[in-house]
């Protein structure tokens, strides 16, 4: 074996995110330093680390930007996780890649994020922000639509996800990279979306309508891709638009979702 690549994870678990996310960081890191003979170790970070909506960012967030994960474990875990590899890589001389994965999205995930009926995935969480008659209605009857995210000032969301197979491809030019090694890179998509914009976009493509959510408890936020595209040559070629074309795609297939074993 000469590298290891480490996606393994629970999300918001008290119960289990020490022994999965901190344990098994540790017992998977001490292991490959006792081995001698691993070239790379490639670990999932993720955007969580840095607060991502939860918090006012600078714009956009580049890898130095410093440790702040939201409220929960899983944020918690992403930032114990990266401050082990970094003092692995400084006690031991360990060969360790981190990546900062942002949202990722696969099969119909952004339409279960952004229309209204089951499942949810991820936040917001429209009903929760229902507070018109019109809106609570349309829980109430099951009657489904595309959620627009706006600001309490009308303007509209934006933030940055990453497909599922730039995610794949940023993984396969860290493998064997020697300039990777010792690094960490923002992994997200080529660029950060309006919600007003992909919800009309997904409206038309649904024939479904638009319903204005006001959220205050969410900052505007992208992510800094220039050092992934100048060290590892990574090019993201999934933007929003792609995400959902494809994800409209699986659902016109009869593609079934698989049970989500990492929700959020």
């Amino acid at each position: 074996m000469d590298a290891v690549i480490h996606l393994a994870n629970v999300k918001e678990n008290r119960e289990l995110f020490l022994d999965a996310n901190i344990k098994g960081t540790f017992y998977l890191l001490d292991a490959c330093r006792e081995s001698g003979h691993i070239k790379q170790y490639i670990q999932a970070g993720s955007d969580a680390r840095a607060g991502i909506y939860y918090y006012p960012q600078p714009c956009p967030i580049d890898e130095n930007h410093p440790h702040s994960g939201y409220p929960g474990y899983y944020p918690l875990s992403k930032v114990l996780e990266e401050v082990m590899c970094e003092q692995f890589r400084i006690q031991y001389r360990m060969p360790i890649t981190v990546l900062r994965f942002s949202w990722v999205h696969a099969n119909d995930d952004i339409l279960a994020h952004i229309t209204l009926k089951e499942p949810n995935f991820g936040v917001p969480v429209w009903k929760d922000w229902a507070v018109t008659p019109a809106q609570k209605k349309m829980f109430k009857d099951g009657t489904d639509g595309v959620a627009c995210l706006l600001h309490p000032d009308g303007s509209a969301g934006k933030r940055q996800i990453v497909g599922i197979k730039d995610v794949v491809k940023s993984i396969m030019l860290s493998i064997g990279n020697p300039t990777a090694v010792g690094e960490a890179f923002n992994v997200s998509g080529p660029a950060p979306f309006a919600y007003d914009v992909v919800a009309d976009y997904v409206a038309k493509k649904l024939n479904l309508p638009v319903v204005n959510f006001v959220v205050s408890e969410f900052n505007d936020f992208c992510i800094d891709m220039n050092k992934s595209r100048s060290v590892l040559g990574f090019n993201p070629e999934y933007d929003i638009f792609r995400i959902v074309d494809e994800a409209v795609e699986f659902r016109k297939s009869g593609r079934k979702r698989l049970k989500n074993l990492y929700p959020g």
